[in-house]
C-alpha cells in the first residue's frame, strides 16, 4: 500500500534518470544515430546490415543445449532461448517505452535487434571491427575476444505495445493486462511496465552488459529506456554440482521447479499452444516480473527455527519439514507432538504449491543495488521472473494466495512488477515480433 506521507526514495531511484534517456533519444545523440540508431553507422561503414557469421538454420528447440559441448546458444529456432535454457550466472534486464510514431520504425528496430542478438550470441562483435577513425565503432567492444558464455537474449511485448500507436489494439491477447494490485504490494513507478522487455543471460556480465549496451544503442530513436536491473545467483564455477541456486535468505529457489526436459511438461506449463487461440503468441510465453525488496537485516536478526518455519523447509537441505531430501514433495498432513501442522498453514512452499495443479517455470535472480541512502540498509532482494502458458491461470492465482497468508511477506515487499508477452522462437530470414507485425 502506497503512503506519500513516507519518503518515495526509500525504494526507489531518481525519476529524472528516465527523463534524461528521452531526451538522450530524442536530441543530438538520437539524431545523429538516425532512426536505426547504431546501426545507421554500421550500414555507413560497412555497406550492408549482416550478421557477422554463417549461421546454421536450425528449426529446432535452441534451448536444450550448446552444440557439440560449446558454449553458444542459436539465437534462431521454434522458441526463444532463455525461457527453458538453464539459468546462467548473471542477468541484465531492461523494460524500453517505444518513442517511434509508426510501426515501420517499430519493426526496423526489431529487425535490427535479430540480427544483432544472432550475432552476439554468437561471440562476434557486431559487424566486425570498425576502423573508420571518425566515426564511432559499429561494437562498443568490451567483449571482444570473449567467449560467448551460453549467452542468451529473449524479447517480450507489454500490454501497454498494444494501443493505437502501432496498429496492435486488435492483436492484444485475450486478459493480457499488467497484473492487478496484490496485498502489500508498493509498487513504484519507476520499476514497472514498458513496452518492450529484453532479458539477457551469460555466465560471464561483461558478456552480458555488452549485449544490453549494444540494443540500447541500436534502439535509439525507436524506443528508450524505461527502468532496467542487474541479477546475479552463484556461479558454475563456485557450484560445480549445479544445485539449486539460493537466494539472498540462505534458502533454495527453484526447487518446485517443472522439468524443462520434458518437453510435454513445458507445452503445459509454459509454451502458449494453438487451442489457446492466442494466434501470434502460439509458441511463445507470458513473463511475470516482480522486484521484491528484502528486509535483509530483519531476516538476519531471526532464529534458524523462524526462518525455517517461514520457507516450510530446512534451510541446508532444502528438504520440506519433516522429509529428508531437497525433491521430497513434502506431507502437508504431517503433525508435531502437539498437534500442530509440521509444516505451517502459512510457509511459502504450502501457500505457493496450492492444490499442487498449477505450475510456473521460475527463473529469478538476485540483486543487489547498493545501499538504501534513506535507511542505510541494503537495497537488495529478488528479481523474480516467472514463465507460464497463462497469467489468469497460473501466476495470478498463485501471487493472491502468496499476497494474503504468506509468512514471508514479514520480511519481503514487492516495489516492481510487469507482464511481457515473450514472442516465439524466429526461423531464418524473419525477425523477432514477425508474427505480430
Amino acid at each position: 500500500m502506497n503512503n506519500e506521507s513516507q519518503p518515495k526514495s526509500v525504494f526507489s531511484k531518481p525519476v529524472s534518470r528516465r527523463d534524461m534517456l528521452r531526451l538522450a533519444g530524442a536530441s543530438g545523440v538520437g539524431l545523429l544515430l538516425g532512426s536505426t540508431g547504431a546501426f545507421g553507422l554500421m550500414a555507413a561503414t560497412s555497406g550492408s546490415l549482416q550478421p557477422a557469421y554463417d549461421q546454421p538454420g536450425s528449426t529446432e528447440n535452441v534451448t536444450t543445449g550448446t552444440e557439440g559441448g560449446s558454449d553458444r546458444y542459436d539465437f534462431y529456432g521454434n522458441q526463444q532461448a532463455g525461457i527453458v535454457t538453464p539459468s546462467q550466472n548473471v542477468m541484465c534486464f531492461a523494460s524500453f517505452d517505444v518513442t517511434a510514431s509508426d510501426a515501420t520504425s517499430l519493426k526496423r528496430m526489431l529487425q535490427n535487434w535479430t540480427v544483432a542478438s544472432a550475432s552476439l550470441m554468437t561471440g562476434q562483435l557486431l559487424n566486425g571491427q570498425n576502423e573508420n577513425e571518425h566515426l564511432p565503432p559499429a561494437d562498443t567492444g568490451e567483449a571482444a575476444g570473449l567467449l560467448p558464455s551460453r549467452l542468451t537474449i529473449t524479447f517480450g511485448a507489454g500490454p501497454s505495445l498494444f494501443d493505437n500507436r502501432f496498429g496492435l489494439a486488435g492483436k492484444k491477447p485475450a486478459g493480457f493486462a499488467d497484473l492487478p494490485a496484490f496485498n502489500g504490494d508498493n509498487l513504484q513507478p519507476e520499476w514497472c511496465g514498458g513496452d518492450l522487455a529484453v532479458q539477457v543471460c551469460a555466465d560471464d556480465m561483461q558478456v552480458a552488459f555488452h549485449a544490453m549496451r549494444n540494443l540500447i544503442r541500436i534502439a535509439r530513436g525507436t524506443a528508450v529506456l524505461r527502468w532496467s536491473q542487474e541479477g546475479f545467483q552463484r556461479s558454475t564455477a563456485a557450484d560445480p554440482n549445479n544445485s539449486t541456486p539460493r537466494n539472498l535468505m540462505g534458502f533454495k529457489d527453484g526447487t518446485a521447479n517443472p522439468n524443462i526436459k520434458d518437453a510435454a511438461m513445458m507445452n503445459e506449463v509454459v509454451w502458449v499452444q494453438p487451442q489457446d487461440n492466442a494466434g501470434w503468441m502460439t509458441g511463445g510465453s507470458y513473463m511475470a516480473v516482480r522486484r521484491i525488496r528484502m528486509r535483509i537485516e530483519v531476516w538476519d536478526r531471526s532464529s534458524l527455527g523462524d526462518q525455517e518455519q517461514t520457507f516450510g523447509r530446512y534451510r541446508v537441505s532444502g528438504a520440506p519439514l519433516g522429509s529428508q531430501h531437497e525433491a521430497d514433495r513434502g506431507d502437508m498432513n504431517a503433525k508435531d507432538a502437539s498437534g500442530q501442522p509440521v509444516i505451517p498453514m502459512n510457509a511459502h512452499m504450502r501457500v505457493a504449491r496450492g492444490d499442487g495443479t498449477m505450475q510456473i517455470l521460475r527463473r529469478p535472480y538476485s540483486y543487489s543495488s547498493g545501499m538504501d541512502k534513506v535507511t542505510g540498509q541494503l537495497d537488495a532482494g529478488l528479481f523474480f521472473i516467472s514463465y507460464q502458458r497463462s497469467l489468469d491461470k497460473q501466476f495470478i492465482p498463485m501471487q493472491k494466495r502468496l499476497s494474503e497468508i504468506d509468512a514471508l511477506n514479514e520480511y519481503t515487499q514487492h516495489i516492481g512488477s510487469a507482464t511481457f508477452a515473450c514472442f516465439p522462437g524466429v526461423r531464418q530470414g524473419g525477425y523477432i515480433g514477425d508474427t505480430l507485425l
